[in-house]
């Protein structure tokens, strides 16, 4: 698939998932169920194109885990940002209001950092799990496994968090809170390490799991003859 497909899918995708993301707080308590859809509506749309990422922290995984190179990181990143930054501009536009991110009231700076590390963790490990491991080649439930990760940690982790998971949300959130708000960056650096060690760390464990997964049929066949 050529770059350039696949980057207008990362960019459309990331656009779309994070303008529900910048507009989901008005649904109140609905809003981690109406950004678990969109995510796993978004996956199916772009998964057999770009990989459908829409996450630097997700893209991260993939390098690590050797999916993709270092180049196509960059890409990724570089339109992931952009897309994201233009969409809580369109969310802002749409409903003249821009939530920004923070952690919640009262809560402590490594609670939040703990929670979008141990979040992001589990989603990039599904992620690995469900699309970049040929046990689960060819599933056709990889979307839905990847959108109730998002949605479950936005239940429980948004009133401590924010529930990111996420450094385009994190910082795109950021910037426009500070463009067209009363919003700081002061808490913007949780919603990049957090996520990019949970990613890190997913990494790790996915690469222990392969390690300790049984031989396939058909490889310890082939090992025989």
């Amino acid at each position: 698939m050529k770059l350039r497909a696949r980057l207008l899918t990362e960019f459309v995708g990331t656009f779309v998932f994070l303008t529900v993301i910048a507009l989901a707080g008005a649904t109140g308590a609905f809003a981690p169920i109406a950004i678990g859809l969109a995510l796993t509506a978004m996956v199916y749309m772009g998964g057999h194109v770009s990989g459908a990422h829409y996450n630097p922290a997700v893209t991260l995984g993939l390098f690590l885990r050797g999916v993709i190179p270092a180049s196509t990181m960059a890409a990724y990143w570089l339109t992931q940002l952009v897309a994201g930054f233009l969409a809580f501009v369109f969310a802002y536009a749409l409903s003249g209001h821009t939530p920004g991110i923070h952690p919640g009231a009262g809560v402590h700076w490594y609670s939040a950092l703990f929670a979008e590390i141990v979040f992001t963790l589990a989603l990039v490990l599904v992620v690995l799990n469900v699309a970049a491991t040929k046990q689960t080649a060819g599933n056709s439930f990889y979307g839905l496994a990847i959108g109730f990760t998002v949605a479950a940690g936005a239940f429980v982790a948004g009133p401590i968090s924010g529930a990111a998971f996420n450094p385009s949300v994190g910082l795109s959130a950021t910037s426009v809170g500070v463009l067209f708000g009363r919003g700081s960056w002061s808490d913007a650096w949780l919603y990049v390490v957090g996520p990019l060690v949970g990613a890190a760390i997913a990494a790790g464990l996915h690469l222990a799991q392969a390690r300790g997964a049984p031989v396939p049929p058909e490889v310890s066949e082939s090992r025989a003859t």
